[in-house]
């Protein structure tokens, strides 16, 4: 990994922070993204200080609106003239509905939209980057959900925490398959880190029964550096080079839910994405409306 350039989202805590320390000990130019400008530069002055290497940056972005997932590509794209792994790794967990100020619904929003954004926006650097690779981070918990409400993605009519995640966590593999047969010359593929030990929705954002079962089951949970392998697998590993569209969890191929497998409705979900943001980005430079 010397002198690869590596974009990791949500890199302050958890598996993106040791999935960047671990990639940086390989030699790898790390760029760590997140919302708090605080925690990234503590994230950022402990991975240099680790791993000995002095070729990790941060860029502060909000992944709830799509004008910051813009920007990030932005500045990404004016400081490297490579980048060789994408890893859209950041992610949260909501008991309760919030918009984003985008208006949209926060777990849409920031689980599948902001990845789908951010990998569309570089897509044209990760192409001219031979070898170059796509890593979204889902979940297992992608086999609760069914299959999409293409009808209520974002939860208007009606909305549940867990069925929200879970749906986003199947909409990360929906979008890891379409990406798949889109790009030209780069790798995508999605995985299971495992239950991990973090602070996942341990900051207010999970409440009532589901944040009362993060705390007593954390004691059972993985540490993040062993939820962290599999990306730092997917990353870095010439084993899977040439594998393109599949999930993984333990370091191995595995077959998803038979909804994950569903390639019509993995298109639909792009043709969708696409749709909502024109309407966010129209909506953000139209003249104010009397």
């Amino acid at each position: 990994m010397r002198d690869k350039v590596v974009l990791i989202t949500g890199a302050n805590s958890g598996i993106g922070y040791e999935a960047a320390l671990a990639l940086a000990k390989m030699g790898a130019r790390v760029v760590i993204s997140g919302r708090s400008a605080q925690k990234l530069e503590l994230a950022l002055a402990q991975i240099r200080v680790e791993s000995a290497n002095d070729e990790v940056t941060a860029l502060v972005a909000d992944l709830g609106r799509v004008a910051d997932v813009r920007a990030l590509a932005q500045r990404v794209e004016a400081q490297h003239d490579r980048l060789d792994v994408l890893i859209n790794n950041a992610g949260l967990f909501l008991t309760e509905r919030r918009k984003s100020a985008d208006g949209l619904e926060m777990t849409f929003a920031v689980n599948h939209l902001a990845p789908f954004a951010l990998t569309q926006s570089l897509r044209g650097l990760l192409e001219a980057t031979p070898g170059a690779r796509v890593v979204n981070v889902s979940s297992m918990a992608h086999q609760q959900a069914k299959g999409l409400d293409f009808e209520d993605l974002q939860g208007e009519r009606a909305f549940d925490g867990w069925a929200a995640y879970t749906r986003s966590k199947l909409a990360n593999i929906l979008f890891t398959r379409a990406l798949a047969r889109r790009l030209q010359g780069v790798t995508a593929n999605c995985l299971h880190p495992g239950i991990i030990r973090s602070g996942f929705g341990a900051d207010g954002d999970a409440r009532g029964f589901f944040g009362a079962l993060l705390k007593l089951g954390r004691p059972l949970m993985i540490t993040p550096a062993k939820g962290a392998r599999t990306t730092i697998y997917l990353a870095s590993s010439p084993e899977v080079a040439e594998i393109t569209g599949g999930y993984f969890a333990n370091s191995k191929q595995k077959a998803p839910s038979k909804a994950a497998q569903d390639e019509a409705a993995s298109e639909r979900l792009w043709a969708e994405s696409e749709q909502i943001l024109r309407e966010v980005e129209g909506a953000a430079i139209s003249p104010a409306q009397p």
